[in-house]
């Protein structure tokens, strides 16, 4: 998979994740928002989360899931949504390599904060797919649109995947303290996201891909040139 909040295309909550249909091209896997049915049923026990500058590792965390050998298309599928709010993963990150000229790493969703992966965190009429722990994990039944990661929709029912407004689905929120009820400027990076008025436009911090493995446990570090697969 891989997530660019700025290609016009919007990967939200509902998109994709759940169907596991194919988005995309593979020449532009690394450019454009792309998933690969294929690869979204594979087992895995690992998973990378890699930040990179056109198909250049910026920086990658690795975590280990606690359930070995299930797939993506299990893990984000509709009977894992109900209730939702798995924490996926244990330990923290296995592997955190980050470039000595990253920028952007005071609010990004991925690693700015620590902990473990968060998947599917329904909360009120709100989803967000991928979050860490060590950010704002918003309870069950509380609507203050404050989760934030990749992703996501504050105007949907994320039990049933099934969306309520359209103005509200985004890309990626960068982590920040802006509760519904006091706060109107919603930071996302990019252009990929509804036109609902507190989702506010901001700079790209680069694609975000995501890579599976059965094996794996290390990734390649900092400037390593990506492609669709990753020999280590």
């Amino acid at each position: 998979m891989n997530i660019n909040p700025a290609d016009g295309h919007i990967f939200g909550y509902t998109v994709g994740w759940a169907t596991g249909n194919d988005i995309g091209k593979s020449e532009e896997a690394l450019t454009k928002d792309y998933l690969s049915a294929n690869v979204w049923v594979l087992p895995a026990s690992y998973i990378a989360i890699v930040r990179h500058q056109q198909g250049v590792v910026d920086a990658v965390k690795v975590f280990k899931f606690k359930v070995l050998g299930e797939s993506l298309s299990i893990r984000f599928g509709l009977p894992r949504m109900n209730p939702g709010r798995q924490i996926v993963t244990f330990g923290g990150p296995i592997q955190e390599s980050i470039a000595s000229d990253a920028e952007n790493l005071e609010d990004d969703p991925i690693f700015s904060v620590g902990g473990d992966l968060a998947f599917n965190w329904a909360y009120s009429d709100n989803g967000c797919r991928i979050a860490l722990t060590g950010g704002h994990l918003s309870e069950a039944d509380v609507n203050d649109d404050n989760t934030h990661g990749l992703g996501n929709h504050f105007a949907v029912n994320p039990l049933t995947n099934t969306i309520a407004n359209n103005q509200w689905t985004h890309d990626i929120s960068n982590i920040q303290d802006c509760p519904l009820q006091t706060c109107t400027n919603v930071r996302v990076q990019g252009t990929d996201h509804g036109p609902g008025p507190h989702l506010k436009s901001g700079p790209v911090y680069g694609n975000y891909a995501i890579y599976v493995s059965q094996t794996a446990s290390k990734f390649p570090e900092p400037g390593f040139k990506l492609g669709l697969e990753i020999e280590v």
